[in-house]
């Protein structure tokens, strides 16, 4: 098995993955929080840590991913108010959509997908344990945790703690010993309609003892990998590893692994990240309708993972001319292995991988050896061997895009084609309800139809 290293936010360096358990690796990434719909950049953790587990497997170790969802939220309370629902069924509304939308993704679910509400009461002996030993205070009703009797925090994220700001506003400043401290345990307030009862009164637990305390339910302390988005580190994460180190004595993760957030354009043509707080998200539904679960897996793969990258019209179409090149060289291949000499665009692609996931490389050893391919079929005489597609079909498996070698598209009946044809008009006038309607049509008729660089393919269903 190859050496895999992965860049670990805590050392601020890349480092060897050395599993806590032999022959398993343990991944956990924070998911959702469920008051809307999610976007494509919400997407982007999905993504890389399923095909993180994917690499992990084929490298020999059996791995467990845990992406939990936050259904226990101040977001959630305040947009069921806004709504006029209940938070509860709101937050069941959008974990089916959250579902719904990342199962069109194609890669499968976690092993684990845990709802904070389900582990409130584990929460709540957590946070006494955090009392008795002097980490964290009660205060009317709320329970603080004592920042500064953790000597080690602000080691993840590299902040001077005096700078830190828990985003937590003026809510419940009064009660602080120290403005530092951070909500462990809020006391209901009038317009939550949600609450359980603890020895501190009814109430429900902070966000951030959420995700320590499903953790460590799952995986255990010590679980190889922590993962997220990159705007999680501080203050959520930082407060995950303080609040597991105050109350166990040990690490809460290994390795803190954080993913960059998606850019797009701002007003004034600066970049900024992609969020619903700033008003410019890209639903991941709607993205998945007009470019297609492979061309955003393919979007995902061509940037680092730890880099920010840039969302638009623009990088998805490149996107979707690299998954039909790949597409049309599939379709050439016939079954079986490859010459030998070209295990060297193989191994270097596995490679890439295992050097801090580095799938921009890894791609371009992937294209490497769809080129060498190409040219040997096109060059091929009389009793030469042919490549065969088992090397892609293993590279391809490994990133999710292994449907690509599957795709055998006999002719599509010509009322199909006309139908795709008129859908592809009325896409480029812009008539939406229209070609929604026509895809509806041709879905009917037993045929998928996806739009690719230049135009559009049929697919049986």
């Amino acid at each position: 098995m190859r050496e895999i290293r992965l860049h670990d936010t805590r050392s601020g360096t890349v480092q060897p993955l050395r599993p806590r358990d032999p022959g398993r690796a343990s991944i956990y990434a924070c998911g959702p929080t469920v008051y809307g719909q999610i976007h494509v950049g919400n997407a982007r953790p999905y993504v890389v840590f399923s095909l993180l587990k994917r690499f992990l497997e084929h490298e020999g170790l059996a791995t467990t991913l845990v992406i939990n969802i936050t259904d226990v939220n101040d977001k959630i309370y305040a947009a069921a108010t806004a709504a006029g629902v209940p938070s509860a069924d709101l937050a069941t509304e959008m974990i089916a959509r959250y579902r719904a939308d990342t199962d069109a993704i194609g890669l499968g679910r976690p092993d684990h997908e845990p709802l904070a509400s389900q582990s409130i009461g584990e929460m709540i002996d957590h946070i006494q344990a955090l009392i008795e030993g002097g980490h964290a205070y009660a205060a009317d009703g709320d329970v603080f945790f004592r920042v500064r009797s953790d000597p080690e925090y602000g080691a993840l994220s590299h902040r001077v703690i005096e700078d830190m700001d828990q985003g937590e506003g003026v809510e419940g400043a009064e009660r602080k010993q120290d403005p530092l401290d951070f909500a462990l345990w809020k006391a209901t307030k009038p317009d939550e309609d949600t609450a359980w009862d603890s020895p501190w009164g009814r109430g429900r637990p902070g966000w951030h003892i959420e995700c320590s305390v499903m953790a460590e339910q799952l995986l255990g302390l010590e679980f190889d990998i922590h993962g997220g988005g990159l705007d999680l580190l501080f203050p959520h994460h930082e407060n995950e590893a303080a609040q597991t180190r105050a109350a166990r004595g040990i690490e809460l993760a290994r390795l803190w692994v954080h993913n960059g957030m998606l850019q797009v354009a701002g007003p004034a043509g600066e970049s900024e990240k992609m969020a619903k707080s700033v008003g410019n998200i890209a639903p991941l539904h709607e993205v998945l309708e007009q470019y297609g679960r492979d061309a955003l897996i393919m979007y995902f793969l061509g940037g680092h993972y730890r880099q920010p990258i840039a969302f638009g019209p623009g990088p998805m179409h490149q996107a979707q001319a690299n998954v039909a090149t790949i597409r049309e060289a599939a379709r050439r291949l016939p079954a079986g292995p490859s010459p030998r000499d070209m295990e060297g665009l193989r191994e270097a692609f596995f490679d890439a991988l295992a050097d801090d996931f580095n799938t921009p490389e890894a791609l371009a050893a992937l294209f490497g050896w769809v080129r060498e391919a190409n040219r040997r079929l096109d060059e091929a005489g009389p009793g030469d061997p042919p490549p065969g597609d088992a090397d892609l079909r293993e590279m391809l498996g490994v990133l999710g895009l292994e449907n690509l070698l599957d795709e055998v598209t006999p002719g599509a009946p010509p009322e199909v084609a006309s139908l795709a044809a008129e859908r592809q008009q009325a896409r480029e006038r812009g008539d939406f309800a229209a070609a929604d309607r026509l895809r509806d049509e041709i879905a009917a008729h037993g045929w998928q139809v996806r739009d690719v660089a230049g135009g559009f393919e049929l697919l049986p269903r």
